[in-house]
C-alpha cells in the first residue's frame, strides 16, 4: 500500500481505518452483547426484538428525507456524530424502562444511517475500490476483537454500555480529525446530473434487499441453529470468527477481482455463492466440516459482494452519499428488518433452504436487471 499510495491518501487512509475500526466496535457491542445486556436486567423476548427492530427500521427511513430538501452536509453530519453520541449516553438513564429506551435506540438508528455512508463514499472515492477493501477490513477486525474482548468483561451490564459509548467518542473522533479542513468535505451538495430514482434501476435494489433478507437466518439465529444440531456454543463461536477472518482476507486482496471481472458479475457471484452457502447449511447441518465450509464463503456473501455492490451503484448514481444512504436503508434496513422477522416465522429444519430460496430469488433478479441493459 505505502507504493502505490501518496504520503496525504496513507494518512487519510490511517483516519478511514480507524474509523471503520470503532464504528464497528460500536456495531459489535450493539449487536452481540446488547441482547444480553437487556436479557441481563429482565427484558421479555418480545421486548428485546422490538428494541432491535427500531435501528433497521429507521435506516430504511432516514434517506427519504434526504431526497429533496435536506442535503448530507457537514454539518448535518456532525449533528450525526454527536447525535449518536448522546443518544448512547442516554442508554445509562432510560435502559430500565422499555418506553424511554426505545427513543434513544430510534436516534442511534436514524443517526448511524447517515454517518457510515457518508465515509464510506468518500473512501470509495478517495481510495479506490483496489484500497478500499484492505481500509474497511479494519471494521472487521474491530467487531471481531470486540466480541472477543467485551466477551470476558461483561460483568455488570454498565460495562457494555462504557464499550459502547467510548467506542461512539472514538468513532467521532476519527471522523472529525478526517473531515475537518478536509477540501472534499467542504463541498456543500452533491453534483446531481438528473434526479434521484430506484425506478430504472428496479430490479437491481431488489436484489439487494432479497439479499439481506436471506441473511436474517444467519444473523439472527445461526448460534441457535447450530447448537441445536449438536455443535457446541464454543465450537460455534470458532464458527463465527472464521468467517469474519476470511472476510477480513477478502477485503485485503480483493483488488484482482475488480480488475478481471465487471462489477456486475461479482455481485451475482456473491448471491450464487451466498444461495449455495445456505443450501450447504440445510444439507449438512450437523457437519462441522461443511459448517466450516459455509463460513469461509462469507468472504464472497459479505466482503466482495458489498464493495461490489456498493461500486455498481456509484457508477450509477451521481448523487454517491445519497445512493450510500438507501444502499444499507433497503438493504441492511428494510431487508434487515424483514429477513429477522421471516427467520423467526420459518425457523426449524427447513430454515436455510427458505434462505437458499430467497437467495437464489436475489440471484434471478440480477438477471432481470442485466436483460433490462
Amino acid at each position: 500500500m505505502a507504493r502505490t499510495l501518496s504520503k496525504s491518501k496513507r494518512v487519510n487512509f490511517f483516519k478511514i481505518s480507524g474509523f471503520f475500526f470503532f464504528y464497528f466496535v460500536v456495531v459489535g457491542v450493539y449487536v452481540i452483547f446488547m441482547p444480553k445486556i437487556l436479557q441481563m436486567i429482565g427484558y421479555s423476548a418480545p421486548h428485546i426484538g422490538a428494541i432491535f427492530a427500531l435501528a433497521p427500521l429507521m435506516r430504511f427511513f432516514v434517506p427519504f428525507f434526504f431526497l429533496k430538501h435536506i442535503e448530507l452536509t457537514p454539518k448535518v453530519f456532525y449533528a450525526a456524530l454527536m447525535g449518536a453520541i448522546v443518544s448512547i449516553a442516554l442508554f445509562y438513564p432510560t435502559i430500565h424502562s422499555f418506553y424511554l429506551f426505545i427513543f434513544p435506540n430510534m436516534l442511534l438508528g436514524a443517526c448511524l444511517g447517515m454517518i457510515l455512508p457518508y465515509i464510506e463514499t468518500y473512501a470509495m472515492e478517495h481510495l479506490g475500490k483496489e484500497h478500499f477493501g484492505k481500509s474497511r477490513l479494519f471494521g472487521s477486525i474491530g467487531f471481531m476483537l470486540i466480541g472477543i474482548v467485551l466477551a470476558r468483561n461483561l460483568e455488570t451490564y454498565t460495562n457494555g454500555l462504557h464499550y459502547l459509548l467510548a467506542a461512539s467518542i472514538l468513532t467521532a473522533l476519527f471522523a472529525y480529525l478526517l473531515t475537518q479542513n478536509n477540501p472534499h468535505f467542504s463541498k456543500a451538495k452533491e453534483n446531481a446530473t438528473h434526479s434521484f430514482s430506484l425506478l430504472h434501476v428496479t430490479f437491481l435494489w431488489i436484489s439487494l434487499f432479497l439479499m439481506q433478507v436471506s441473511f436474517g437466518a444467519f444473523y439472527n439465529f445461526f448460534t441457535i441453529y447450530e447448537t441445536d444440531h449438536g455443535i457446541s456454543l464454543e465450537t460455534t463461536s470458532y464458527l463465527w470468527a472464521f468467517g469474519v477472518i476470511c472476510e477480513i482476507v477478502l477485503f485485503y486482496f480483493q483488488a484482482p477481482f475488480f480488475k478481471r471481472f465487471s462489477l456486475l458479475a461479482l455481485v451475482k457471484l456473491g448471491v450464487g455463492l451466498t444461495a449455495f452457502r445456505w443450501f450447504l447449511l440445510f444439507m449438512f447441518p450437523s457437519s462441522l466440516l461443511i459448517s466450516y465450509a459455509a463460513q469461509s464463503l462469507h468472504a464472497f456473501s459479505f466482503a466482495l459482494h458489498h464493495t461490489a455492490a456498493l461500486t455498481l451503484l456509484y457508477t450509477i448514481y451521481t448523487q454517491k452519499k445519497l445512493v450510500a444512504q438507501f444502499y444499507y436503508g433497503i438493504s441492511f434496513g428494510l431487508g434487515g428488518f424483514v429477513g429477522a422477522f421471516m427467520a423467526g416465522y420459518f425457523y426449524g429444519p427447513y430454515l436455510y433452504l427458505y434462505a437458499s430460496i430467497v437467495a437464489l430469488s436475489s440471484f434471478i433478479c440480477l438477471l432481470r436487471h442485466e436483460e433490462r441493459g
